[in-house]
């Protein structure tokens, strides 16, 4: 088959299938943000195999399990990521004897505003307390750019605080 005709008949299949993979991602994750997302992966991964894709006795069976397993991947991350976060919270030794809970409310919705690795930098360094290359090893990035998100997400965490008390506690001004 020409290249031609095989890109005319994926499109004619993606045309036809899309709507249906992005539900069935939908229904399986329970996210409408990430279902087209993860169907046009799916979609992406079937293109790079078209030529065995298109020679599969069902190939709308086989697109279905792709997005399966990639849905199944997709809960498999955010389950870790909810247990990490939960084994974090529950083994906190430092203990408060009168917590300062508008700081701590203010500091998390600070976080939320920063993009993942940022995000991600700055609290495995400063609430965790990593080293540059620890961070860096966790996450799957150079030291480097563990120094230059740490420090820019630093930046705009003092930005947003201002001089309120969660940036006073971040960046160890004033009293902890």
């Amino acid at each position: 088959m020409a290249v031609d005709d095989a890109a005319a008949e994926f499109h004619a299949f993606f045309d036809r299938h899309h709507a249906e993979l992005a539900r069935l991602a939908r229904l399986l994750t329970g996210e409408t943000d990430a279902a087209d997302d993860l169907a046009a992966d799916a979609l992406l991964a079937l293109w790079d195999r078209w030529e065995r894709v298109r020679a599969a006795d069902h190939p709308v069976a086989y697109a279905r399990g792709v997005v399966t397993n990639l849905a199944r991947s997709r809960i498999r991350t955010a389950v870790r990521e909810r247990r990490r976060i939960a084994l974090f919270w529950s083994q906190r030794g430092e203990r408060v004897d009168d917590p300062d809970v508008a700081a701590a409310v203010d500091l998390r919705q600070a976080l939320r505003t920063l993009p993942f690795r940022k995000r991600a930098c700055v609290v495995l360094r400063h609430a965790l307390d990593l080293s540059e290359k620890d961070t860096a090893l966790a996450l799957g990035i150079s030291v480097g750019t563990v120094k230059s998100q740490t420090s820019k997400g630093m930046a705009e965490l003092e930005r947003i605080l201002g001089d309120r008390p969660a940036a006073r506690q971040l960046t160890g001004r004033g009293n902890r």
